[in-house]
């Protein structure tokens, strides 16, 4: 009979612990939060782990908090994603991230001929929407144009 191994991942004294990531995520999660191999801290991250919900990434950031935008630019990608600060080893504070339902220069629009994308000094700009069939959606409110998949790849 085989033993059953848990692999642990390392706590942290001081950061942020970001859970219950949509699977396969996790490396868009470091994106957005622009940690590069330049980060000295800390960094741990699971993908594709087995959750009570289903599959799920998790991601661990020693000694960094994150910023409301940082919240919102999450909130499209993983909208159950919950954010656990840590101080002295322990969970000062728990909350679930909360999908905006209108972000401005966050997200370039797909849409080569839409007014954002032009020389213009114009911040493009969403309405976000999301259901339990198609996930999160954003609607340009300048040329109408649906972003429904590959998100992390429009973020500016």
């Amino acid at each position: 009979m085989k033993e059953k191994r848990d692999l642990k991942i390392q706590a942290i004294e001081n950061g942020t612990v970001i859970d219950h990531i949509t699977a396969g995520q996790a490396l868009n999660v470091l994106r957005i939060l622009g940690i590069s191999s330049a980060f000295r801290e800390t960094i741990s991250f699971v993908m594709n782990a087995p959750g009570a919900r289903g599959k799920k990434d998790v991601v661990k950031i020693e000694g960094k908090e994150l910023s409301v935008e940082e919240l919102n630019r999450i909130a499209l990608l993983s909208p159950k994603a919950t954010i656990n600060i840590i101080r002295d080893f322990e969970v000062v504070q728990k909350n679930d991230v909360v999908l905006p339902s209108y972000v401005e220069g966050v997200v370039r629009c797909t849409n080569s001929n839409c007014i954002s994308n032009s020389s213009e000094p114009i911040k493009s700009k969403f309405s976000v929407l999301q259901s339990d069939e198609e996930g999160v959606s954003l609607h340009c409110l300048y040329c109408e144009h649906v972003i429904s998949e590959e998100i992390a790849e429009y973020l500016l």
